[in-house]
């Protein structure tokens, strides 16, 4: 198990935003997180990479590790098995794409050049971005930037990519792209956890989804269709 909650609570400067939290995530596993805005759903995701402090009395384990009492000096070895997707892209303009992932694989310890290069055009490739390799991030669309960010998160093959708002500067079409490509991913192994306001987009790529209202997070996938019966059928 990949991510395992129990009775998790979740904590923003010292008040509990999220209370008994039960969540569970596994390999391949396609997670959605609703609410409305300031329901929790972004403080819940940066408990999975310790960017918010959270407790639990039984357990809080994210890729083996018991975060309860993760050490600080422990936590960028925790983040490298993870990709993080950011509503704002969070690229850094002063450099193009290539430059922007080699960046993130120079500081994550892939010294060979030829290595490097080698797994830029494999994600890039995958992300169907392999002709703006050169762009600089303000030649590119949104829709376009965000796709550069899947390809950043993928860059050190994660067990679990972690993506917030990954669509919500996008229009709906776009969007549809978005998480078509993160379904997809998930669908090769990398479970994929993302907070989303398309609630339209829950029926055609279906997963497990939660829901943070008053305080709880409560599992509310049988609210939506649970799988995609067309799609199995051509498995």
């Amino acid at each position: 198990m990949l991510i395992d909650y129990q009775k998790v609570n979740i904590v923003q400067d010292s008040n509990i935003v999220l209370k008994d939290v039960n969540l569970q995530v596994n390999e391949g596993d396609f997670v959605y997180i609703i609410g409305k805005v300031g329901s929790g759903k972004s403080s819940l995701l940066k408990t999975m990479y310790c960017e918010l402090d959270h407790s639990s009395p039984d357990k809080a384990e994210v890729l083996g590790r018991d975060v309860n009492d993760i050490r600080r000096k422990d936590v960028p070895a925790l983040r490298r098995e993870m990709g993080i997707i950011f509503q704002d892209f969070q690229l850094l303009h002063d450099r193009s794409v290539k430059k922007n992932l080699e960046f993130v694989l120079k500081a994550t310890g892939w010294r060979k050049r030829k290595e490097r290069d080698e797994r830029i055009e494999t994600v890039l490739s995958a992300v169907g971005m392999s002709d703006k390799i050169e762009k600089m991030p303000y030649e590119l669309s949104g829709g376009e930037q965000q796709h550069i960010a899947i390809a950043r998160a993928l860059l050190n093959k994660p067990k679990i990519i972690i993506a917030d708002e990954p669509t919500g500067n996008l229009d709906i079409e776009t969007a549809r792209h978005i998480v078509s490509l993160l379904k997809k991913i998930s669908k090769d192994g990398t479970a994929v956890v993302m907070t989303t306001h398309n609630i339209q987009l829950l029926d055609e790529f279906p997963g497990t989804v939660y829901r943070c209202k008053d305080g709880s997070v409560t599992d509310v996938t049988h609210e939506y269709r649970q799988m995609d019966l067309s799609e199995d059928a051509k498995d």
